[in-house]
């Protein structure tokens, strides 16, 4: 039995190019570009509401996929495991049934959701994000370098 396997989880993103995140530290939604994300220039990520900066900004949505397939996969590596017992000792003293394959976590996916955002520019990095409207007004953190940023029209 190999130990290793892998998954990829496409997260989708809207019309405008931009995927959803989730700030670990107060739980505000916000959207980045995945180039600006995973740009070199880009040493962390910071919230726009908190300023704060966290670990990893992966929503419910996609971590509860993550959990399902994996659910699934070990499943079905046990499951399989209990099929090569069965067929090595079907005749003898001891004998393995190994039952019906496991039923499966459903696994839904993922939305590009919140669609109530708008674009800011952050002239500090000559980048951009969606942000919800109340903090564009009130005022919010750049996601790519942490400065307060007070975008007045």
């Amino acid at each position: 039995m190999s130990d290793d396997f892998s998954m990829s989880i496409p997260i989708p993103t809207d019309d405008d190019g931009y995927v959803l995140l989730q700030c670990p530290n107060c739980g505000t939604y916000f959207k980045a570009t995945p180039s600006d994300i995973q740009d070199d220039g880009v040493l962390e990520l910071f919230c726009p509401s908190c300023g704060l900066v966290g670990e990893n900004y992966i929503t419910e949505d996609v971590l509860e996929l993550a959990i399902a397939m994996t659910q699934n996969k070990v499943l079905d590596m046990i499951y399989d495991e209990f099929k090569k017992m069965e067929r090595q000792f079907r005749s003898g003293p001891v004998t393995i049934k190994a039952g019906k394959p496991p039923k499966h976590e459903p696994e839904n996916p993922i939305r590009s959701g919140i669609e109530a955002m708008e674009i800011v520019s952050f002239p500090c990095c000559q980048r951009t994000a969606k942000i919800k409207p109340i903090l564009k007004m009130t005022g919010c953190y750049c996601p790519f370098c942490g400065v307060k940023n007070y975008e007045i029209e």
